[in-house]
């Protein structure tokens, strides 16, 4: 099933009859499941959660903010959290079956109906953004509603990506598309809003503090506040981040006194806190009970789970069941998460050792930038089955549907892309493994050389999969780019393989 889940933020928390007219607002669409709603007095906001298939998603948003625009005046808006519009932002994430492109073409669909039928401006952030500096929300908040309200009719840098350069009682929404969102605070046992503000400072991203997360201090009900928003807690862990709040607010005297969750969160998250704090370093995600239920009951990963989520032997019996995903193209994406893996493994039996303090700095930039090349080849194991998932969708369309032919082809287009972007990272992690091999720690000069292949690997693979779409693609000049590409990719993988693997034979005397 393709679901979308979308997440807009209301600029009132406080009149139980508006937050209850804008929910009915999206429960009179069909097909639109409403999971969550939760309001804040003291911010004056509340967060609405609901999915659906892609096209009753976009409606129930329009419809959500053109009720919340007739209930809610900003110009006697209060509250402590910032915010441009009576809907103060429209994120669409993607679950199942849709890509974060279907995520951004339905945003621009919608932002472009809300400026145009309801004359509110509208912004484009995260992955819809058509600009750098509109790729953060706090960036477009600038100033909040009233700084906004002077600036739109007079900085062309402040004009909105549709609607009209002015703004009424409604104010501007900001409408984009973007990966799970955690909505996480903390409540210091302090009444002193600066600790909270310190705190937030040191942690948040933009200050040089931990990547992913965004964080503001409050004064909330008596007591200080950590706002945050942890824009991917994959890199950022949600324990790794309470523990830092801790250390920092330690610092001013005071402690976490409890934290709450705004929203939903995915499942992963509060798993991978559990695990650390309990210090299950072995945990599988199948000891768990309720996925063990759910497998059992429908032998296949719950829904919006990917297949990289999967324990390893699960995973390959999704690969080896009669399915078409997961397939080569993420077969393909694992095999080159296992080299940058491999790459940070060398990396770090290299380092401390006096042998090769010499190397040490090199080897700290391996391990440095293996993490995150694993992680994202990791995420395109998932990115590679939807992509499959999108082109069926596309074909399956009515015949006599206008819009089927560009679907396909736009379909066509992302899933021969993906494994084109597999492929320039499994380079990126034989360059890795390269350094690791002839530079890291001889003992382990053998696991070098296999994240070499298994890099080698993971682009020919990739070339398979990103052919075999091209080939469909009836844009001659898009198709050109493609295969060029994935050729020019596996001249490089050409040319480091037998490099490293001669390294490493002159390394430890191989034959």
């Amino acid at each position: 099933m393709r679901l979308v889940e979308c997440v807009p933020n209301f600029s009132d928390g406080r009149r139980h009859d508006v937050i209850a007219a804008i929910t009915a607002a999206a429960r009179e669409v069909p097909g639109v499941r409403v999971l969550d709603i939760e309001s804040d007095p003291d911010h004056n906001r509340s967060v609405l959660t609901f999915v659906g298939e892609p096209e009753p998603v976009a409606e129930a948003a329009f419809r959500v903010v053109a009720r919340a625009a007739e209930l809610i005046d900003l110009n006697t808006h209060r509250g402590e959290h910032p915010r441009i519009g009576a809907t103060d932002v429209v994120p669409f994430i993607p679950v199942s079956g849709v890509t974060m492109p279907d995520c951004v073409t339905l945003a621009r669909r919608v932002g472009e109906r809300i400026g145009s039928e309801l004359g509110i401006p509208v912004y484009l952030y995260r992955e819809a953004a058509t600009r750098p500096d509109r790729y953060d929300l706090p960036n477009i908040r600038k100033g909040e509603y009233e700084g906004l309200r002077e600036a739109i009719g007079t900085d062309p840098d402040r004009a909105p990506d549709y609607g009209p350069c002015r703004m009424g009682p409604a104010g501007a929404t900001v409408v984009g598309a973007r990966a799970f969102l955690i909505a996480f605070n903390a409540y210091l046992n302090t009444p002193d809003v600066a600790v909270a503000k310190k705190v937030a400072r040191a942690i948040r991203s933009s200050s040089g503090g931990l990547r992913f997360l965004q964080a503001k201090g409050f004064l909330v009900a008596g007591l200080a506040q950590v706002s945050m928003n942890l824009t991917d807690h994959t890199q950022t862990p949600l324990a790794q981040v309470v523990e830092f709040v801790r250390r920092e607010a330690s610092r001013y005297g005071a402690q976490i006194l409890r934290t709450e969750l705004i929203g939903l969160s995915p499942q992963q998250a509060l798993v991978d806190a559990a695990q650390w704090y309990l210090q299950l370093d072995g945990l599988q995600r199948d000891q768990i009970l309720e996925n063990r239920l759910y497998a059992a009951e429908t032998a296949a990963p719950p829904p919006g789970e990917d297949p990289a989520a999967l324990p390893v032997h699960d995973f390959l019996g999704a690969v080896a069941a009669n399915t078409a995903a997961p397939g080569g193209g993420a077969v393909a994406a694992l095999a080159g998460a296992l080299a940058a893996a491999l790459a940070a493994m060398v990396a770090g039996l290299t380092l401390g050792k006096k042998k090769y303090a010499g190397a040490e700095e090199q080897m700290q930039a391996v391990l440095r930038d293996a993490e995150p090349l694993r992680a994202r080849l990791t995420e395109s194991i998932r990115e590679d089955s939807d992509a499959y998932a999108a082109v069926m969708q596309a074909y399956r369309r009515d015949k006599a549907d206008p819009e089927r032919a560009t679907a396909i082809q736009s379909a066509l287009i992302h899933a021969a892309q993906v494994p084109l972007d597999t492929a320039r990272l499994s380079v990126q992690a034989m360059e890795l493994a390269r350094l690791a091999a002839t530079l890291g720690n001889a003992n382990a000069a053998s696991d070098a050389g296999t994240a070499v292949l298994m890099g080698r690997a993971a682009v020919e693979a990739a070339n398979l999969n990103v052919r075999i779409n091209a080939a469909q693609i009836t844009d001659a000049g898009r198709k050109e780019a493609l295969l060029q590409g994935i050729a020019s990719l596996r001249e490089q993988a050409a040319k480091i393989e037998p490099e490293v693997l001669e390294a490493i034979g002159q390394r430890v005397g191989l034959g």
